[in-house]
């Protein structure tokens, strides 16, 4: 046995020392066979070219050995996905050779060649690099052995596979092709095995790495590495060239067996098989691009988490990275956005705050938001165009995009990946939310109050507390916000406590109402809200419970402390009333005006903006935006004056 491993050694040897040789003369293989292709004497040898051309030994050095790595991978990448790659090629005739040795077996004898030129590849991969440092590092101790198999992998598997099983498969078949001329059969056979490049592939960027840190860290490791790379059967190029090898092997095999199925003869016993063996390999050649493919993902996911702080509750390998951008938050309470940034996982929306000093970390995550249970939809604020509303269990945020594309391409994101979460869970039934709130929204999120964050009413957007409807101040009634509904309140209307599932069940401050309908605790009598008056005509804010509606400016004395702007509507269950407000989101008027009876006139001034009611001494001065919405205020003003109904035709166009 020791004889036979010596001979089979001495064999292998010769092989490395062939194929290095015919390397440094300067003898160029042909396209199928870049690792030592046979040339036959007088053909012309074709000049490689495209990503699988090998740089001088120059290049690599001067490139490095992590650079030359991504460059090849990033290359082989594009090409298995491209399908460019598999095209045939034509081989060149070689004129004056006299050979009359049929093509399909030229092809075989060229698959032989290069198999016998990999091998000897593999040999020095696994028998002189592979176990020369698994020796240093036993015995010197100076790097641990797991990093010497890590960088390896699963080379000594293929090499094995290769050497005692491929390799003499068809060298016996080629032997026998007189009698035997075929070779689909034993491709098939062998080709599941090919699977296990993926291993290979898969850990093939992290080799790399650990390769280039371990050679500038230990002197004993990068002077083993170094004294082979400048040996003879080396032929000087870097371990990581060597590397290389098995990752573009199996490419390399589907370009030889789809021009060896072109040639074959029509009635060929072995085209059936072989035709079948090019799919198995094809089928291998994907399995390994889809070890690239998870690779490279994970490497994304790997640097996404460094720039989020590597936190433990979000670093899952599992995770698929969306989408990520910057957007900007519309404060409740600012006036102006905020600056903010957005990762969407397929299972999470990370709403994280750039880092002014990046070290380390570049981001600090603010609110995780998972995407089962979150809904997102546009929102139609002339204020803050290209908004959109993401609500979640854990919060609810209005976001601004900075255009409208990029407010389409957030929301289809998150909906995909809300909608695939759907699908992995039957139970969660997502509701479609339209763009406006209507009746069954709202009710929706009755049914909802506690169970998700609910969208706060910005505090610029009301005056008043809205369950009492008292103004507020800066001293004695502040503003205060219900975790459950979002409304803006007062200190006396939110002194109540209840526990909200969407925060883990812990008691947060709520508003009367909330309380009672999450508690269902009865409210003593002293509590009980007071009788509406005349001026508390709620929720006429939307444009669906008004004729129409908008800012008007109030001009003149007769205002009083009013202020220069107001809300003012015309509520559909009380047309003939216009009802003034501080605020669109305010439950209480501060002014009601019974249009029965006014004029509606010009106003003295030159400004065409400017119209006015007057009745009896009684004179109101507004003004709109626009020309074009003053006319649609004096019309249904009009309407309103000669007692007009909203039964009647004709309302559609006073609304925005």
């Amino acid at each position: 046995m020791e004889g036979a491993s010596e001979e089979t050694l001495a064999s292998v040897s010769s092989l490395v020392t062939v194929f290095e040789k015919s390397r440094t003369t300067g003898a160029v293989p042909r396209v199928h066979g870049l690792e030592a292709g046979h040339q036959q004497p007088g053909c012309r040898s074709p000049t490689p070219a495209g990503p699988w051309e090998k740089p001088t030994v120059e290049e690599a050095l001067e490139s490095g050995s992590r650079t030359v790595s991504r460059r090849y991978l990033s290359s082989l990448k594009n090409k298995l996905s491209s399908g460019a790659w598999r095209k045939s090629y034509q081989p060149e005739t070689c004129p004056g050779s006299g050979t009359q040795e049929p093509e399909e077996k030229k092809i075989v004898r060229e698959l032989l060649e290069t198999e016998q030129a990999y091998v000897a590849r593999l040999h020095l991969l696994d028998q002189v690099f592979f176990q020369e440092l698994l020796k240093e590092a036993r015995g010197s101790k100076a790097f641990p052995e797991d990093v010497v198999r890590l960088i390896f992998s699963n080379i000594s598997s293929i090499y094995q596979f290769h050497s005692q099983f491929f390799l003499p498969e068809l060298q016996r078949r080629l032997d026998d092709w007189t009698t035997t001329p075929c070779i689909g059969d034993v491709i098939q056979k062998l080709a599941p095995f090919l699977k296990m490049y993926s291993e290979y592939v898969k850990n093939f960027e992290r080799a790399i790495e650990l390769l280039a840190t371990w050679t500038d860290k230990s002197a004993p490791f990068q002077e083993v590495i170094t004294r082979i790379q400048s040996s003879e059967a080396s032929a000087s190029l870097t371990l990581q060239h060597h590397m290389l090898e098995p990752v573009q092997r199996i490419p390399r095999y589907e370009l030889l067996l789809k021009e060896y199925v072109q040639k074959l003869p029509g009635q060929a016993p072995d085209l059936a098989d072989a035709q079948k063996a090019l799919d198995m390999i094809f089928s291998a050649a994907q399995h390994s691009n889809a070890a690239i493919t998870e690779m490279e993902r994970l490497q994304e996911l790997w640097e996404v988490y460094q720039r989020l702080g590597l936190e433990d509750d979000i670093v899952d390998p599992s995770n698929t990275l969306l989408r990520e951008g910057p957007v900007l938050k519309i404060s409740f309470r600012r006036s102006g956005p905020m600056e903010r940034y957005l990762f969407l996982f397929n299972n999470m929306l990370l709403y994280c705050v750039p880092r002014v000093i990046q070290v380390g970390a570049h981001f600090q995550v603010r609110t995780r938001i998972d995407v089962a249970g979150m809904k997102v939809r546009e929102l139609t604020d002339a204020e803050f165009p290209h908004s959109f509303l993401v609500s979640g269990k854990q919060r609810t945020l209005e976001l601004r995009a900075r255009s409208q594309e990029e407010m389409i391409s957030w929301l289809q994101a998150c909906q995909a990946a809300i909608d695939q979460i759907e699908k992995r869970n039957e139970t969660f039934k997502a509701a479609v939310q339209s763009p406006e709130a209507d009746p069954q929204e709202q009710e929706l999120q009755s049914v909802e109050l506690g169970l998700r964050a609910p969208q706060w009413v910005r505090d610029k957007m009301v005056t008043m507390c809205m369950r009492c409807q008292e103004p507020f101040n800066a001293l004695t009634r502040r503003r205060h916000h219900c975790r459950a509904c979002g409304y803006v309140v007062c200190a006396r209307c939110s002194d109540y406590r209840a526990e909200l599932k969407y925060d883990a069940n812990r008691p947060n401050r709520v508003c009367l109402d909330c309380y009672t309908f999450l508690t269902g605790n009865v409210l003593p009598e002293e509590k009980e809200d007071k009788r509406r008056g005349i001026l508390e005509k709620g929720a006429v804010a939307g444009s669906e419970q008004s004729l129409i509606c908008s800012f008007l400016q109030l001009l003149g004395d007769k205002w009083g402390k009013s202020g220069s702007r107001g809300w003012c509507a015309i509520p559909r269950d009380d047309p003939l009333v216009l009802y003034v407000y501080a605020a669109p989101q305010d439950m209480r008027a501060h002014t009601s005006i019974p249009l029965l009876g006014y004029q509606v006139t010009a106003g003295p001034q030159a400004d065409a903006r400017v119209f006015q009611l007057q009745q009896s001494g009684q004179l109101y001065t507004f003004k709109a935006e626009s020309e074009e919405l003053k006319g649609r205020w004096v019309k249904a003003m009009e309407r309103a004056a000669s007692g007009w109904s909203p039964g009647e035709s004709g309302d559609k166009d006073l609304s925005d």
